[in-house]
């Protein structure tokens, strides 16, 4: 991703308006009194802003889009988001709550017009997926995998173990309830498991010589291990 977004940005008419004198920012500001202060004008606020999150963000759309370079593009307009709704911004939640909401809605945009322009496409697409064809074959099982739960325990899961936001925060994001949060976390987490793990006939057949030799010719991805996050919950 370009770092050149904060110098773009801040060099709009948005920040030109104001007088505000820039001050470093200190590491132990948080998200929210670095976004107040860019609201009044600090220009190294929202640059340490995007130093905190470009990253996350990015990450967060990389695990949503098979394409690097959209990844990369929804980035930039999240950011870019931010700063045209900074004069209206109210610290009503945390502030990385309120950035991944724009997140989502850049997201979800993208969704509809994909499924908009594949209705009128007589073809499909036949451009490569670069997380498939990059991934390593264990990885790739995974992706599967979490491609397979209901599109709500996917993303409360993904929220939850990747990003690490807390219950409270997605149920924020996701306008849930908190404890259906805990339900669909957990339903997601068993799903996962059943589906990463071998049934119990594949494994009693790979106790046979022969299979235990085609095993050993053609060894299965290990599964990768189900992340539980060791925070608190809210």
């Amino acid at each position: 991703m370009q770092d050149a977004l904060p110098a773009l940005v801040l060099n709009s008419e948005a920040l030109a308006r104001h007088a505000m004198n820039d001050t470093p920012a200190n590491p132990a500001t948080t998200d929210e009194q670095l976004m107040l202060a860019f609201t009044l004008g600090s220009s190294d606020a929202f640059t340490e802003l995007f130093r905190r999150y470009k990253q996350p963000i990015y990450a967060f759309f990389r695990r949503r889009v098979t394409d690097p370079a959209h990844a990369e593009e929804f980035t930039q307009e999240t950011f870019l988001a931010l700063l045209k709704a900074a004069s209206r911004y109210q610290p009503r939640a945390l502030f990385r709550t309120y950035l991944y909401s724009i997140g989502f809605k850049i997201l979800r945009a993208h969704r509809r017009k994909t499924i908009f322009r594949a209705m009128f496409s007589a073809h499909p697409s036949t451009i490569p997926d670069p997380a498939k064809h990059d991934a390593t074959e264990s990885g790739l099982w995974v992706r599967r995998a979490v491609e397979k739960l209901d599109p709500i325990d996917r993303e409360v899961l993904l929220l939850r173990e990747f990003e690490q936001l807390s219950y409270t925060e997605i149920a924020d994001l996701l306008q849930l309830p908190l404890n259906t949060v805990r339900s669909r976390l957990f339903r997601a987490r068993t799903a996962l498991r059943d589906l990463l793990e071998p049934p119990a006939s594949a494994v009693a057949e790979s106790s046979t010589p022969n299979s235990l030799e085609r095993a050993t010719q053609n060894p299965a991805p290990a599964a990768a291990p189900i992340i539980h996050s060791k925070r608190n919950p809210a």
